[in-house]
């Protein structure tokens, strides 16, 4: 085999498995990472748990150090920004911190450059005066970003906050700043937190920050963010529910209201972009770019039932870099497709999901007649102490008794991850509602039931929505 030279641009999930994935199929091929920043292969997802404390120290976020990838053979040069794609020629122009050009030769280019934090269009967070890190006003998607913050809590000492924003991220450092001691609000637009999962579960979330203090406003738009002309304080614009516009005052503003798709580099060089902007992939992860692949928060998403969308998720980007840096040496891996799987922990409560909420299924087109069925079952027996309810919404098709989503909410202790991903399981093999109920499926008392708590809250759907289809096929015989 010849060896191949491989270029991968980002050093976040994508680029890094993809990398990985290159020298350890070919440990002869060339494989050189740019990443635009100092930290390659850092966990963006352990952020909020660096800046609660929890995590000692930033380097501990590091899934492998510097050395370790470079002792794989790649080359990783880091504060090297990837500045334009010459497709003809297959060479990567790149310029380092100190602004020296030069220019990269590839065999295959695997385009790795994630996402960039939204900016909503709030007076004082746009245009050349808007107010930054040095305000007390943070975005929060890099290492950068999160030293940032750290700066303002080390420096500042602030004693309240306000984070616009209650999607995973907003949620988390809701709990981060809390655990820090900060007074928090949190002020989402839409009528109740973490939006991906029904409002019933969501209002789960919405109590259990509350009952740790954080002053919980949804149904809220802010419409400007101002300093203070004399001292540090921030002052937050916003307008409630019943149309009343108020402000809120803090010393740290932390917008988390979601990102887009970075893909200026694969546009400039012609690449087609698809859903939500994202850059146009099939299912072996090529562009349309001749020998460019791309993967990561940058590209589109095979979702397993609905199909393109565009679903920025570190899982999915690690398994998709692994498959373009398999690909990019001849390989023909193809990406399964995403199911969307989804958790977070909220301070004690874990709140999951997968599939499709209803009418997610509903707004497909595929024929579907989506129904959800709500259940509390306990994680395990009740007479073992600390058995606890975990609220499951089960999503099936009425007609065909497919299951298509589940979404779950329980305390930490309840093993909800681990549950949420036996839904998953059985909705990437494309199994029945009914066919949860035969899973073998573990069990001891302290820790679960002879029928476990997702097989029960699938019973419960088939009891509400096809007991009758089953009665009809049993007087059939």
């Amino acid at each position: 085999m010849v060896s191949k030279r491989i270029v991968a641009v980002g050093g976040s999930d994508a680029g890094i498995s993809a990398a990985l994935r290159a020298r350890e199929l070919d440990p002869d091929s060339q494989v050189t990472v740019v990443v635009a920043d100092a930290y390659p292969n850092f966990s963006i997802c352990g952020i909020p748990y660096y800046v609660s404390g929890e995590v000692g120290h930033w380097s501990d976020l590091a899934h492998r150090t510097l050395a370790d990838l470079k002792a794989t053979g790649m080359q990783v040069h880091t504060d090297t920004l990837a500045t334009g794609i010459d497709v003809a020629a297959k060479r990567l122009a790149v310029r380092d911190a100190d602004g020296r050009a030069d220019e990269l030769p590839y065999d295959a280019l695997i385009v790795g450059t994630g996402a960039v934090s939204v900016r909503p269009p709030i007076d004082g967070l746009t245009g050349p005066e808007a107010l930054g890190p040095d305000d007390g006003v943070h975005l929060l998607h890099s290492m950068g970003d999160a030293f940032e913050v750290m700066r303002t809590l080390t420096e500042r000492r602030p004693k309240s906050a306000v984070v616009i924003g209650a999607g995973y991220i907003g949620l988390e450092m809701a709990e981060a700043l809390t655990t820090r001691g900060l007074h928090v609000t949190q002020i989402e637009a839409l009528p109740e937190v973490l939006p991906t999962v029904d409002s019933e579960l969501g209002a789960l979330i919405h109590a259990e920050l509350t009952a740790h203090g954080v002053d919980v406003l949804t149904g809220t738009t802010v419409s400007a963010v101002t300093r203070e002309r004399t001292g540090d304080l921030l002052r937050v614009q916003a307008t409630g529910p019943d149309g009343r516009t108020f402000t809120r005052s803090a010393d740290l503003v932390l917008v988390v209201v979601g990102v887009r798709p970075d893909t200026t580099l694969a546009a400039t060089a012609g690449a087609r972009l698809g859903m939500k902007g994202a850059i146009e992939v099939d299912e072996y992860m090529r562009t349309s770019l001749p020998d460019v692949y791309a993967a990561g928060d940058c590209v589109e998403t095979h979702h397993r039932l609905l199909g393109k969308t565009w679903l920025p998720l570190g899982t999915t980007a690690h398994k998709q870099g692994r498959i373009a840096g398999e690909n990019a040496l001849g390989g023909r891996r193809w990406f399964a497709g995403s199911l969307g799987t989804q958790v977070v922990k909220v301070f004690d409560l874990v709140a999951a999901r997968t599939g499709l909420r209803e009418h997610e299924a509903r707004a497909v087109g595929r024929g579907w007649a989506p129904a959800t069925t709500a259940s509390r079952p306990d994680d395990h027996k009740a007479y073992f102490p600390g058995a606890t309810p975990v609220s499951i919404r089960v999503t099936g098709d009425t007609d065909s008794g497919l299951l298509l989503g589940a979404q779950l909410v329980g305390r930490r202790a309840a093993e909800v991850a681990k549950r949420v991903d036996t839904y998953a399981t059985a909705l990437f093999h494309g199994m029945p509602v009914d066919g949860v109920s035969d899973l073998d499926l573990s069990y001891t008392p302290p820790l679960g039931s002879p029928w476990d708590a997702v097989q029960i809250a699938a019973q419960a759907w088939m009891s509400e929505h096809h007991l009758d289809v089953q009665r009809r096929m049993l007087s059939s015989f």
